[in-house]
């Protein structure tokens, strides 16, 4: 797999409180911009644009680069650290996570996440009705 091609946009389930607090968390340490986030959980969300169902969507997250190339569930986390420069947490843990024995810890441990994400604790309704990440575009 190749390193995404910047901008990159993460799909991620804004009702899901882990997940949209640990996409945020990204995007405030974002400061090249690299990263736009969209909420699969709004109701003006349309997949049909991504060739990619609602319900793939909600099964693991989803990433795609500038040109079109596709990351699923870890290897969407590979790609948003590749947004970070090389000495930084991200960057290491982007290194590290290729290593094979680890690179299968993290897939066993995603795939385990993704399957309890559902029954985990929902964000609250915002004014809005939807809580979506806000930030700069």
């Amino acid at each position: 797999m190749r390193a995404p091609r910047f901008p990159l946009t993460v799909f991620y389930d804004g009702a899901c409180i882990v997940c949209a607090t640990e996409i945020e968390h990204y995007l405030k340490k974002d400061h090249g911009e690299k990263l736009v986030a969209i909420d699969i959980s709004s109701h003006d969300f349309d997949p049909v644009p991504y060739q990619i169902s609602l319900a793939d969507f909600m099964q693991q997250l989803h990433a795609i680069d500038q040109d079109g190339q596709v990351f699923k569930g870890i290897d969407s986390f590979w790609a948003i650290w590749q947004a970070f420069p090389p000495s930084t947490i991200y960057g290491i843990m982007g290194r590290a996570i290729q290593l094979s024995l680890l690179n299968r810890f993290a897939r066993i441990a995603y795939w385990l996440f993704a399957r309890i994400r559902t029954y985990l604790p929902k964000r609250n309704q915002c004014d809005s009705g939807t809580c979506s990440i806000h930030h700069k575009r």
